[in-house]
């Protein structure tokens, strides 16, 4: 029997200023899953009182960020004039269009304390009528996400659509993120409610995919979701993220997403001459802000 596993990805550190993640997304042999163009999982730390998240401003065109995380807190603001608290199971999804400019730092009343973050931060392209629309963010508060229970498994839809079930994530082309806990082996056939591309991170524990045994930071690929099935083994967690792929390819530069390198120039240009009618400045974090890094497309 062919094996339904297309591609196996080793999770890699990578630097965002004043802390490491693991990056699932993208990779040479891999530049996107569905719409998902980028993933980084934000490792489990402990952070000591002098120890803070810092991401001064710093601009997006042409996608939609989702931050979720698992544990901790992030003070987010950005050029809509949002500025909030995320907290673990909550969603704040911002669609950046023609472009948007946020912010993330601990918050205020943590910064002298020890604590914890993890989650994941991840970008999703936008079809091409969408990629110059005016920008927009919501938060969805934990309560409303999607969960519920199936043999043996916890189902968590933090966005898009599996099966019957609808996130409140309010999307913008067919697409999945969702989160799967089981407390024992557990057999797991979901793929009659996927569709597209699928791909599967085991944050805890293993799976067990035709006689073979995959454990953590390692993301896999599906060649065909519908044939996604596995077994969990013991206590695990895993996410499966993906759905219809675009046509037409997202070319990446830094926080830029677009499928028009004209676009990605202009928008290179505005930021690097503070152009404030593209990139508005950010209401209460206007002293600082990311320059444009020097480095090619992606």
């Amino acid at each position: 029997m062919q094996s339904n596993i297309g591609m196996i990805l080793e999770e890699r550190a990578a630097d965002i200023g004043n802390f490491m993640v693991g990056r699932l997304l993208p990779f040479r042999q891999k530049r996107a899953v569905g719409p998902f163009v980028f993933i980084d999982h934000i490792r489990p730390v402990c952070l000591a009182g002098y120890e803070n998240l810092d991401v001064p401003p710093h601009p997006h065109i042409g996608l939609s960020t989702l931050t979720y995380l698992i544990d901790g807190a992030i003070f987010h603001r950005d050029s809509l004039g949002n500025a909030l608290e995320i907290k673990p199971g909550e969603v704040n999804w911002m669609t950046s269009g023609k472009g948007v400019v946020h912010s993330e730092r601990t918050p205020e009343y943590l910064r002298k304390k020890d604590k914890f973050l993890h989650g994941f931060q991840i970008w999703i392209g936008l079809p091409k009528e969408l990629e110059s629309s005016e920008p927009s963010f919501y938060h969805i508060p934990a309560e409303e996400i999607p969960n519920w229970e199936e043999n043996g498994m916890e189902i968590k839809l933090i966005a898009g659509k599996l099966g019957d079930k609808v996130s409140p994530v309010p999307v913008h082309s067919p697409m999945y993120f969702v989160e799967i806990k089981t407390c024992e082996n557990c057999v797991v056939d979901i793929g009659s409610r996927l569709f597209g591309e699928v791909g599967m991170y085991v944050m805890h524990g293993k799976v067990r995919i035709e006689g073979n045994e995959y454990g953590t930071e390692q993301l896999l690929v599906a060649k065909n979701a519908q044939l996604c099935a596995f077994e969990t083994v013991g206590e695990t967690t895993l996410y499966l993220f993906g759905g219809e792929p675009f046509t037409e390819e997202r070319i990446i530069f830094w926080n830029f997403v677009h499928s028009d390198r004209t676009a990605i120039e202009q928008a290179k240009k505005d930021w690097k001459e503070q152009n404030y009618e593209a990139f508005p400045k950010v209401p209460g974090d206007e002293e600082d802000y990311v320059p444009l890094p020097d480095h090619r497309l992606r």
